[in-house]
């Protein structure tokens, strides 16, 4: 089986397990580091993921990925919080994060610039605004390569 094919799976057990609960699947990953596997299940929930959140759905998602013997090989399951500076991977995320600070990384540059930081002022289609001080800077979504929340130091 690929990694399509067994995150895919895996998204389908996930969402099973925490269909009834206020859980949000934000991510999957099967991937290679050094001689390891690892297959790492990222989960939210609006008043934040707590370790007993990450824990029970370990729990039931190691039975099930046992049941159904999905993954042939060794592999490490990690099931967690994807962090609050994660990098934006759906419209959700952008919506989520409209007023919060973020930065964004390009491409390639664009007016002289890798980067911007600033506060996202709205998604809409495939653009976003950020008010970088007095500035409003548009950037198509297709030339950013991240975009994240940064926390503000105070």
């Amino acid at each position: 089986m690929n990694k399509k094919s067994i995150e895919s799976s895996v998204q389908d057990l996930v969402e099973d397990i925490i269909r009834s609960s206020e859980i949000e699947l934000v991510d999957i990953e099967y991937v290679k580091e050094g001689p390891f596997k690892y297959l790492r299940v990222y989960l939210d929930k609006a008043e934040g993921i707590t370790v007993d959140d990450c824990a029970d759905v370990s729990r039931a998602l190691n039975k099930k990925l046992d049941e159904v013997d999905l993954i042939k090989e060794q592999y490490f399951l990690e099931v967690s919080s994807p962090g609050v500076e994660r990098p934006f991977k759906t419209d959700a995320d952008y919506q989520k994060n409209i007023g919060n600070f973020v930065e964004v990384k390009f491409y390639k540059p664009i007016d002289g610039r890798k980067s911007v930081e600033g506060i996202l002022s709205k998604k809409q289609d495939n653009q976003v605004v950020i008010q970088a001080g007095e500035e409003q800077i548009k950037i198509e979504v297709k030339d950013i390569s991240k975009i994240n929340r940064v926390l503000e130091d105070f």
